[in-house]
């Protein structure tokens, strides 16, 4: 009766993650051997996790990665270019919090999505806000929000986002609207947030496909400033079937470019 009443009290408390374990212990005999003390940090390392996993759930839910992708699965036996070390300082997270952008280009098929959903997911694993949206995609929501007023709000809640990851940028020319918005998103995260971008464009060339020159030298430079580059190159990984049962190679199918 007593231990219904602390399941009870524990719900009301919203202490989800502690009744969920309570049980379960309480029907360990080898938990009998345990201090009061000892079994209520078990308890309250069982909430604290269960409130990370609900945390990370959120994170990713709201993340919406275009796929399933982890740094720990990257493929580095495929030459592409892919630099080992540059992947280690990236797996840390730390370039997050520094607000530095990663700026990933190469050609269609070499894994270019993976590589920035895998940075995506790193984040959100490390307890970042992440969002990932296609380049056409952002600058359609950003066109429809100026129909219905909520531009500014648009603007507004992708500067709070702790990692954007926008996909197939520069696939077309951009309007000048487009431009407009880019420069608007840029610069609102400039020092204040970090930016993931996946290209075929080589970023080399990213100046004159923006199209107005002064608009492309306050993009280039907020984007350029203190970013790592991740220039990859070879064929297309979709062409190597037989390699089908390693993961990113499954995965980077889902690449659209």
């Amino acid at each position: 009766m007593l231990n219904q009443q602390t399941m009870s009290i524990l719900h009301s408390l919203k202490l989800f993650g502690m009744s969920g374990s309570l049980e379960a212990r309480l029907a360990d005999t080898k938990q009998a051997a345990l201090s009061h003390a000892e079994f209520i940090g078990l308890l309250v390392q069982d909430e604290r996790l269960y409130r990370d996993n609900l945390r990370l759930k959120r994170l990713l839910k709201q993340a919406k990665l275009r796929q399933e992708a982890a740094l720990e699965d990257i493929d580095y036996t495929v030459s592409r270019g892919l630099s080992h070390q540059v992947m280690l300082e990236l797996a840390n997270t730390q370039w997050i919090t520094a607000h530095r952008n990663v700026l990933i280009s190469g050609p269609t098929g070499v894994g270019k999505s993976y590589i920035a959903c895998a940075l995506g997911n790193a984040a959100a694993r490390a307890g970042y806000t992440v969002l990932y949206l296609r380049a056409p995609r952002l600058f359609e929501t950003l066109q429809q929000s100026r129909g219905d007023g909520s531009h500014l709000k648009a603007l507004a809640r992708l500067s709070r986002v702790q990692l954007v990851v926008i996909d197939d940028f520069l696939l077309t020319p951009l309007a000048d609207s487009e431009r407009g918005d880019l420069l608007e998103v840029i610069e609102d995260r400039y020092q204040a947030g970090a930016t993931v971008i996946a290209s075929q464009c080589p970023v080399k060339d990213w100046h004159p496909n923006i199209g107005d020159p002064t608009m492309a030298d306050a993009i280039c430079d907020r984007l350029l400033h203190n970013a790592y580059k991740v220039d990859m190159r070879g064929d297309s990984m979709r062409t190597n079937r037989p390699r089908a049962d390693r993961k990113e190679a499954v995965e980077s199918d889902s690449e659209v470019s």
